[in-house]
């Protein structure tokens, strides 16, 4: 084992680079450990390639030239970061320095390609780095021309640790203040390796760090395929690290994100603004790079399909495309594209773009966006603009109205002979293939067209039609097929069958999509959330209730028959879903994601969502609740037929709420709930979105991206919920599979399972109820702000049961830890479906939450500090306080012999109409004879049921009934689907449930005790 240590690792890494990577061996000791760079090569580099201008600062400062100009781009680093020093250089007493040369996008240049490969590149291993603590050091840094940019960690699983091991150490033994680490002032991205995962950070934050994988996917999944002769990791220091690699990604893919956020803070909402240093993704950069080999190899006329999941990260990906096709030349230094135009919807992409490519050519005029008027295209076009944002919408109309200015004279035009185009389309569907992307070929190609029209328009046999008509049938035709001077590089995450027929450019595999990531990867890698994981019906929803209500052991009976009830009521009566949705948001959603969580409610029309909107405000109106807050979006005009003289907006609905403000306000705490109609199903981004109530058919692509609004991630966010009203999950899941390579459809929960799952925990009496209770009762009281005492009285509790988990045999240890899991996990989702309000099982969940945390791993040595980063969120439900009622305590007090031998109860006959009837005359219902058949059966059932033949027998009426009145709610539950109409009634008026029960429950006492 001696010989398998993280030194060989790194001697592995360090061969692979040195030379055939590109890079020289770096000496430690020439790193200065204040001034973070290495002093030496940084001189070296502008003395080879800048001798004239070091020549004339040497005769300017003499002797201090070296320190001065080293201190000068220290200076430079801390106020513009190293990836703008490196791209532009930096001054010293008037001097221009570059630091770096990048590739030259043709070989015209000579002089730019020799300054390229003057370039140093090195890597040191074991560099010391920290001014305060010098004993520490890194395992690998590489460098560019002195400057660090990229640091690595590296853990050898033959030495029992792994890449987990890594991240923690960046998390708690790296310093973010170091100089080497201060965030875009110096190294720009830190890697966490092992021979099997590779993880990526651009900024230190102490336990707050956030590590990316940066993995290639295997079976469409997480992790990395087998290779063989070689580390599964190879690729890191083979392919991307490599010198011409590295160099690309520090010019062309590397940028800085600004944003602007809002934070609500005591004096209000304010705006902040958050840096984002960009470093791309795995699957990000090989498509990038695959997309413009292909391109440069093949030339213009190709149409491409790059199928990524959402939270693949596709703005970044289509501005990088963008950047490197409009710059592509061929072997020949012909430009392949004269313009790059992309088609989107999207005005935050509209400005990504915008931004980030400012930072690769820090010049304007690169992109322009389409906003104003024909002429505005036309200029762009012509004028060989080389990136041009626009609509596809805006085609159709640009055709017909440059063809009408034209003939006005009026000086518009478009000259497309000789030029290629590549067309960007974000978010590629049928309608791609459709009319609106075929007036965009006529425009792009007017000439290539016009060129075919005249050749074949003699020969056409349709004598009768005008030369006119047949130029016009001949423009629809040739516009329809591919074009050879436009290249189609189309994204989406669900193409449909003509999106895969019509971008058919064949990838990796020989077919359509070119470049592939799978939902399952980006689920896996934990860019989104699964939204199928607690998805239910609400079919599904009320049998969860229903079923609960068989176990005597679930308190609080009534919670649960509140929802139950809603299960028999007319599927369209808005109301009732209204109460369900609010009352469950309150329930179950609103205290997730740290409090913050939001739900989106998905209607199946403008109207319903327009009476929605109406019912919810009425209902949190009528209720007193200032807790939720809904917004409504809807398009256009609105008229109910119902009061045709009243019409609704989404602006008024919204109390002046403007449609181009309300996803930020929407993003606030001041609202919770969206209702929509056809709106923000597609393409919105809101990641504390964490509940979807869904009135609406919904199948195939549309599902699939309706419910993936939800997938987004967000600090504290651990799960999702569907409750669906109108779909079948088994529809919802045939939608899903096609995106998502492998869904697996888990069984519908069993309530009584988790108080199995409890039995079966306490059985190892690894820990035991006072335990439970001491670490919630520490934990609850500040989970705000817990103290290092906190730490220290929770940590002490759990140890206990750690000394106990250790006596146990090796497979006992492991059935408990898998008995763990599954009861964590199912109570996570259970209790967003069933108002258990049982202290016992959410004190059971925070404790063995904790515990798992604090069990020993099995030779891995994984940190697992989800849990103790996002602590500030943890849930933050209340505990029900008091006692907890058991019914079958309850029934126990029932069962003595109170009234044996006190004679025979009066025998009484009821007639089959009887109770239909009574309840008919009081309370003006229909019921019809044939609806006796209903409490009949509950009496049936009644009957068979051992505990309440065993009360009637042993106790008077009285008594009875005060049993026997607990166990009708059960009773009429089992029954509700016999009879809707009759159910519903029962459990919305108390005094006829009142009379129900009295004739029902006579009767089975009399039947009994005959």
């Amino acid at each position: 084992m001696s010989k398998h240590t993280e030194i060989r690792f790194e001697e592995a890494i360090e061969q692979a680079l040195v030379p055939s990577g590109g890079y020289i061996k770096g000496d430690p000791k020439a790193y200065d450990i204040d001034k973070a760079l290495f002093p030496g090569d940084v001189i070296g580099f502008i003395q080879d390639t800048q001798k004239k201008k070091w020549e004339a600062l040497v005769d300017i400062i003499g002797d201090r030239a070296e320190e001065t100009l080293v201190n000068d781009l220290v200076k430079e680093l801390g106020l513009k970061g190293s990836l703008h020093v490196l791209r532009h250089g930096f001054k010293c007493f008037g001097k221009a320095f570059r630091l770096a040369y990048f590739t030259p996008n043709t070989k015209i240049n000579n002089q730019a390609w020799e300054d390229y490969e003057k370039n140093i590149l090195t890597v040191t291993r074991q560099v010391h780095f920290s001014p305060k603590n010098p004993a520490l050091s890194l395992d690998v840094v590489l460098s560019l021309n002195g400057l660090p940019v990229v640091t690595l960690e590296l853990k050898n699983h033959m030495t029992g640790q792994t890449i987990d091991n890594a991240i923690h150490q960046y998390k708690f033994d790296r310093h973010p203040a170091d100089p080497i680490f201060r965030f875009k002032e110096r190294a720009l991205v830190h890697f966490a390796v092992d021979p099997d995962l590779v993880s990526m950070t651009t900024k230190l934050a102490g336990k707050d760090t956030f590590f990316l994988p940066f993995n290639k996917g295997h079976n469409y999944g997480a992790g990395n395929p087998p290779n063989d002769n070689n580390y599964k990791t190879a690729y890191l220091w083979e392919e991307v690290l490599q010198k011409d690699s590295l160099l690309d990604i520090l010019s062309r893919f590397m940028h800085l994100q600004v944003e602007e956020k809002q934070v609500v803070t005591k004096k209000g909402i304010v705006r902040k603004t958050k840096e984002t240093m960009i470093f791309p993704r795995y699957h990000q950069l090989d498509a990038v790079r695959c997309l413009v080999g292909d391109s440069k190899h093949k030339g213009s006329g190709h149409n491409y399909l790059i199928q990524h999941s959402a939270g693949s990260g596709k703005s970044n990906s289509i501005a990088w495309l963008a950047h490197r096709l409009s710059s592509l030349h061929n072997e020949q230094d012909e430009k392949i594209f004269d313009s790059v135009i992309v088609i989107t919807d999207r005005r935050v992409l509209d400005q990504q773009l915008q931004d980030t490519i400012y930072q690769f050519e820090h010049k304007q005029g690169v992109v322009k966006k389409i906003d104003e008027d024909t002429k505005q295209l036309a200029k762009a076009l012509s004028g060989g603009v080389p990136i041009i944002i626009s609509t596809i919408q805006k085609f159709p109309f640009i055709a017909q109205a440059i063809e009408t200015l034209e003939k006005k004279g009026e000086g518009v035009k478009i000259d497309t002979a000789g030029k290629r185009f590549a067309v960007i389309v974000d978010e590629a569907h049928s309608s791609q293939s459709g009319e609106s992307a075929m007036e965009l070929r006529k425009v792009l190609n007017r000439d290539g067209i016009q060129s075919a029209i005249a050749e074949q328009i003699l020969d056409m046999d349709d004598e009768e039609l005008s030369d006119e008509a047949k130029e016009a049938i001949l423009m629809e035709m040739l516009k329809r097929p591919q074009q050879k001077n436009i290249s189609y590089f189309a994204f989406t995450a669900t193409p449909k069958f003509k999106t895969l027929a019509v971008f058919n450019e064949p990838g990796k595999t020989g077919k359509s999509p070119f470049h592939h990531y799978s939902m399952k990867q980006a689920i896996q890698e934990g860019f989104i959330m699964d939204v199928l994981e607690k998805y239910t019906n609400y079919k599904t929803y009320c049998g969860l209730i229903k079923s609960i209500e068989d176990d005597p052991e679930v308190p609080k009976k009534k919670a649960a028959l509140a929802l139950a009830r809603f299960m028999s009521l007319h599927p369209h009566n808005i109301s009732q879903k209204v109460e369900v949705i609010v009352e469950h948001f309150r329930a179950f959603t609103k205290h997730k994601i740290g409090g913050r969580a939001k739900a989106m409610v998905v209607t199946r029309s403008r109207l319903h969502a327009v009476k929605y909107k109406l019912e919810f405000d009425r209902y949190i109106k009528d209720k007193g609740y200032t807790d939720v807050k809904s917004l409504v979006a809807f398009s256009g005009t609105v008229i109910d037929p119902d009061f045709p003289d009243k019409s609704y907006s989404e602006t008024g609905m919204n109390l002046g709420v403007k449609e181009t403000e309300l996803p930020e306000k929407f993003s606030t705490d001041e609202y919770q709930v969206l209702l929509v109609a056809e709106k923000y199903q597609t393409g919105f981004d809101q990641p504390l979105l964490h509940t979807m109530y869904v009135d609406k058919r919904l199948s195939g692509i549309q599902a699939v991206q309706t419910l993936s609004r939800l997938n987004r991630i967000a600090s504290g966010k651990e799960d999702t919920f569907v409750l669906d009203f109108e779909n079948d999950r088994e529809e919802i899941y045939e939608s899903f599979k096609p995106y998502y390579e492998i869904t697996e459809k888990g069984p519908d929960g069993d309530p009584h399972q988790l108080y199995t799952l409890q039995h079966g925990l306490q059985e190892y009496r690894v820990f035991t109820e006072e335990e439970i209770t001491a670490l919630c009762d520490v934990w609850f009281k500040n989970r705000q702000e817990p103290t290092p005492g906190d730490h220290k009285k929770m940590n002490s509790i759990l140890d206990k049961a750690i000394e106990r988990f250790g006596d146990l045999e090796e497979q006992e240890q492991e059935e408990f830890k898998s008995k763990l899991v599954s009861f964590r996990n199912l109570y996570s989702f259970l209790s967003q479906v069933i108002p258990y309000q049982d202290s016992d099982l959410e004190k059971l969940y925070t404790y063995l939450r904790f515990l798992n945390t604090k069990l020993p791993k099995r030779q891995t040595g994984k940190f697992e500090l989800e849990d103790e980063v996002e602590l500030k969120y943890y849930r933050l439900q209340k505990i029900s306080e008091g006692s907890i009622d058991l019914e079958a305590g309850e029934a126990e007090q029932l069962y003595g012999a109170t009234e044996v031998g006190t004679g025979s109860a009066k025998e009484e006959e009821v007639q089959l109409s009887t109770l239909v009837n009574k309840l008919n005359d009081r309370f003006g219902t229909e019921f019809t004879l044939a609806d006796q058949l209903f409490f009949d059966q509950v009496i049936e059932t009644a009957m068979e049921d051992e505990k309440i033949r065993e009360a009637a027998e042993v106790n008077s009426y009285e008594n009875f009934m005060y049993y026997f009145g607990k166990m009708l709610e059960g009773l009429f539950i089992e029954r509700m689907d016999g009879n809707e109409e009759i159910f519903t009634k029962l459990m919305n008026d108390d005094k006829m449930m009142q009379v129900a029960a009295k004739q029902v429950g006579k009767d089975v006492y009399n039947r009994v005790r005959k």
